[in-house]
This record gives C-alpha cells, structure tokens and sequence, in this order.
C-alpha cells in the first residue's frame, strides 16, 4: 500500500531511481554511536557554539549544543556526495513533554555558502513524503538552488522516524514483495477485503515492533519542534526554510507554532491544511485525474477515452496480470503505481505513453519498473523504508480512522471524482491507518501564524499529487498578511526549478533579498 504523496524532488528527477543513502562520520571514526556523541575530530572551524534561546525551556544540553561537522559517509555500494558536503548528528529530546529526558540524534547535511560575504544563515529544507530523506535528497537535487547557495549555507536532515533519524522499518524486503503480489489495493471481493485490511493490521503491528520507543513521537509537530532546535544550534534568529510538498504542512506547523521566529519561508506543492485525511484522498484523486487528462489531451485525445482505456487495462490486469521482467508479474496496483509516477512531471510523459503502448501489447515490463521506481525497489529486490516512514508519520498525525464500511460507502464518490485512482484512494482512506497501534493527534494540521513575517505559498495549477486549491487555502489559513500566494500556470508536482524563469525569479527575490510580491501573483511561463 502506498499513498500518493512525494517530493517535487522527485518530479524534478524526471523518474525516480535510487538515490544516496548517505550517513555521518568523522574521517577518522566511523562508528560513531549515531546520536551526536562527538566522537572523532570535527572539520568545522565555526567557533563556540551559539548562546541558547532565552525563550526555550530546553536544557542547555540541547540549545547550546556544539555539532561536529564532518565528511559525510559512503553508504553501502554507493558514492558519497563530494568534499563539500558535511554531516553531523543533532540531539533532541524523544518527548518534547519531557524535555531533560531522552535523546535521539537527527542527521543533518549542510553545504556552506559559495558567496565571499551578506551570508544571510542557513536555508532549511524540507523535501516532503513524509518520510523522504533530506540527507540523501539535498546534494542530489542541489544545483537546482545555487543562486541561493551564494547567502545561505543549505542544510537538511532526515525528520525523525526517516532513514539515519531512528528511521521506522515495519517489515523485511521479502514481506514487502509478498504483499504486492497478493493484496489487491482495490479489493472487490470478501476474500480480498479480509487481505487487504489483514496486510494494513500486520504492517502496523510491525510497525509498532521495529519502532518501538519513537513511534509516539515522529508527528510534524514533533519536527517542527527538531526544526527549531536546529534554528538555535546554526547560530540562526530567524528560521529560513523551503519545504515542498509535505514539507509545506511542516512549515505551516512551524510557523503555528513559532510565528515570531519565521524568517523566510517560502511554501512549494502545497499541502490543504484545511483537509481531514478523506479530504485530502479526494483531492489527491482529483489532482491525479486532472494530471491525467491534461496528458491525453496534449496528445489530442478526448481525456474521457483515454481514460476509460487506463480503466479496461486495470481491470484486465485485476483480472489476469501481466507478464513482465525475470519472473515478476504487472498488478493492477503496481500497473497504477506505475502511471502514477509518470503524472509527476510533463517531463515523463512520453514515458507513459512507451509503456502503455508496451502493456496493450502485453509485455509490462515498462510499467512495472516505473511501480519499482515509485516504490524505490532495486533490482536485487531491496525495498527504501519511506513509506514505512510516511505511514507512521501520517498516522500519528491524523485522527481519522475510516471503517471498511465507511470507505465502501464513499467508493461511488470517488470513482466520480476519478474513474483511474478514485477506487484506490477510497479504499485507502480506511486502509492507510487500519488498526494502527497509537491514536491519532488531529483532523488536520493547525496552521494560523499570526504575526508571523510574510511567508510565500507557491501553487502549481497543473499539480495531481497537492492540487492548487490547497495553496490559496494554506495563504488564507497563515493569516492575512502572512500568507502570500504565487500561482504558476504549469505542470507537475512543485513550481520552483520546473522551468518558469517567474517562480524561481521571484522566489529567489523574496529569499535572497526579503522582498515579498504582490499576493496573488502569477506567472504563466
């Protein structure tokens, strides 16, 4: 089971393959006990660490910590990314209700500023998921902001629950494969149903097993609290962030909670904040489903037909899989998998039109490494953990918990809504968080920032995973004054680096020199 949620990262890379799994180490000590003990000699020369935040009620042990800043460990049978890259381990409490109690370590990348002088801090980013990692993420994608790398030093981290940070693992590679090959995430009979929602019960118990003491406590509030920390140990006043898709939601908590110390924050693939968890599965089917027919018809073909042919292949596959690479097999849930990525970007859409062409022909081969793609599955059959993360972020955050019986009685809305994914994203509003082994904290995420410094909310009007009605919603919910909106008349998930010379003008604008534009403007190209 997967929910339709990602990084516009991953749009800018076209289709996703395996990134970087980088991890921290001192030259001299790479087996550091992973919890920002100091052991080894730091490479950072920055001087004492910075004074405490007098408003804090957190001990000194935390606010005034020293991070020791070194290169940035290979992972196994990977390249670690260049000279200019530093790791290290920030420690925060595991239950911010119990400040002088437990640590955990959250692992930070940063790569200092290229500009001889006006260094402004450090940039945050926040890359979405949940659960994607910023460690990884960030030198993969980091040309895309040079320009702002000439003021900033750009930093990120894997949130807690993700990769190095106490990342969440529900269950071993075999488990997961197993799990493709006999749930069907549009069950359409009593023996699926009892399959479909037995899998979402043993993946949250395993969850609860492989996470144990963190599983309370990975919510975005949670995050955004590790965010403010990291604003204290840079040395920082205000916090300078970018966060993209679900990082949009982290950056809206943030300012929630910390408005007088929102620096500048720029907001890209907006999240609703105004949706509970079944509003946002109808958006994220609208949204695909809108995606879907902009690319039948840049191919000139009525997005009514073209989707009813998507819907035949799907249910052909329900009914009889395809043949595909080695000994695998195309579902119908990894057939969707598959076309789902490719809705990411404009860029990948001749990439879906070569692999349905290649399924009507009935090899699947196209489609199903696209699914692998989307599921960050290898070729030697290892699977990535983000969406173990993502799904115990996501569960710990929403209150909501959808019966079988409710989902089934919203399936006509959402096959309304979209004839390609609505059955899937019905079905996964009680799927998603079945049985899960703690409650939920919220129907949906508390945003108002007031008197927060303005904070710039780009939409995208082409986005199918975090349609553009969310972002006027995310402005208006900051408050008037704080949230400013920047439309985009695109395609894709995310608007800054996707190619208009406007967004990324004026977002460059708005961080590198603090002017804000004029609410409610657009850029068509």
């Amino acid at each position: 089971m997967q929910r339709f949620v990602r990084s516009a990262a991953l749009a800018a890379a076209g289709v996703l393959m395996a990134g970087l799994a980088v991890g921290c180490s001192s030259d001299d000590d790479a087996k550091g006990d992973g919890k920002g003990s100091g052991k080894g000699p730091s490479t950072d020369t920055s001087g004492a660490a910075p004074k405490p935040d007098p408003s804090s009620s957190l001990p000194l042990s935390v606010t005034a910590q020293k991070l020791d800043w070194s290169r940035c460990k290979a992972p196994e049978g990977g390249t670690a990314p260049g000279a200019e890259w530093q790791c290290s381990t920030l420690d925060v409490p595991l239950d911010y209700a119990k400040p002088k109690g437990e640590t955990i370590g959250i692992a930070l990348i940063r790569a200092k500023t290229t500009g001889k002088g006006d260094r402004i801090g450090s940039l945050l980013f926040n890359f979405g998921g949940p659960g994607g990692s910023g460690v990884s993420g960030l030198p993969s994608f980091a040309d895309m902001y040079g320009s702002l790398r000439e003021r900033y030093d750009l930093v990120s981290f894997d949130p807690r629950g993700v990769a190095a940070s106490e990342g969440v693992r529900c269950r071993d590679d075999s488990a997961t494969q197993a799990a493709e090959r006999k749930v069907d995430l549009t069950p359409n009979t009593a023996a699926e149903e009892k399959t479909y929602f037995k899998d979402a019960a043993d993946f949250g118990a395993g969850c609860a097993r492989g996470a144990k003491k963190v599983i309370g406590h990975v919510s975005t509030a949670d995050a955004a609290r590790d965010m403010d920390v990291m604003r204290q140990v840079l040395g920082d006043d205000k916090l300078h962030y970018m966060g993209i898709s679900y990082g949009t939601e982290l950056g809206g908590t943030y300012a929630h909670l910390f408005p007088e110390r929102v620096g500048r924050l720029t907001l890209d693939a907006v999240v609703d904040p105004s949706a509970d968890s079944v509003g946002h599965a109808e958006n994220q089917a609208r949204g695909f489903q809108r995606a879907l027919d902009n690319y039948f018809t840049s191919l000139g073909e009525d997005p009514k037909k073209g989707s009813a042919k998507v819907v035949k292949l799907l249910k052909d596959l329900d009914a009889k899989p395809l043949r595909a690479s080695g000994d695998r097999e195309l579902t119908e849930s990894l057939a969707m998998t598959g076309i789902t990525i490719t809705l990411y970007s404009k860029q990948t859409w001749p990439t879906l039109t070569r692999a349905l062409q290649d399924a009507e022909k009935g090899d699947g081969s196209a489609l199903l490494q696209l699914a692998d793609a989307y599921n960050e599955r290898d070729p030697s059959g290892h699977y990535s953990t983000q969406s173990h993360s993502q799904r115990a972020i996501s569960c710990l955050d929403d209150k909501a918990r959808t019966t079988p019986e409710e989902a089934k009685q919203r399936l006509g809305r959402f096959r309304e809504i979209s004839p390609v994914f609505g059955e899937f994203l019905g079905w996964d509003t009680a799927g998603w968080c079945h049985d899960w082994p703690v409650a939920g904290l919220h129907d949906s995420p508390e945003v108002s920032a007031p008197g927060a410094a303005p904070i710039l909310v780009v939409g995208n009007t082409g986005d199918p995973a975090t349609p553009y009605e969310g972002a006027r919603k995310m402005a208006d919910e900051l408050g008037k004054g704080v949230g400013t909106l920047l439309t985009w008349k695109g395609e894709g998930h995310g608007a800054y680096g996707n190619g208009s010379d406007c967004v990324d003008g004026t977002v460059d604008d708005y961080l590198l020199t603090g002017k804000v534009p004029k609410d409610g403007k657009v850029c068509s190209s």
